[in-house]
């Protein structure tokens, strides 16, 4: 198990833990819009990084992009395995069919 399965499944264990004692469970309480609206400012916070070149800020703001992006699915009730499965459907085929097949 690598550490974004194992985050993956300390998140789902927060799911209906007591939000004073967890942030995760805290989150999770504060419903699906909350989880996507953290997720929404990590990914701009993680932009500004990119664009600034900062290397060291980037590596940190894309971990909490990946944790708030757990949440968030977990919120919705999308595994990580079922993103797994889906960039592995995916894998192989050309970007442009890709789109086209959507």
């Amino acid at each position: 198990m690598n550490v974004l399965e194992r985050l993956a499944a300390t998140i789902e264990v927060r799911v209906g833990a007591d939000p004073e004692s967890s942030w995760t469970a805290k989150l999770l309480s504060q419903g699906p819009e909350k989880a996507a609206e953290k997720f929404g400012e990590e990914a701009v916070e993680a932009i500004i990084e990119a664009v600034k070149g900062d290397r060291d800020g980037l590596t940190s703001e894309a971990a909490d992009v990946l944790y708030h992006l757990l949440v968030m699915l977990t919120s919705r009730g999308v595994k990580l395995n079922d993103v797994l499965d889906e960039l592995e459907r995916r894998e192989g085929v050309s970007g442009v069919e890709e789109k086209a097949s959507r």
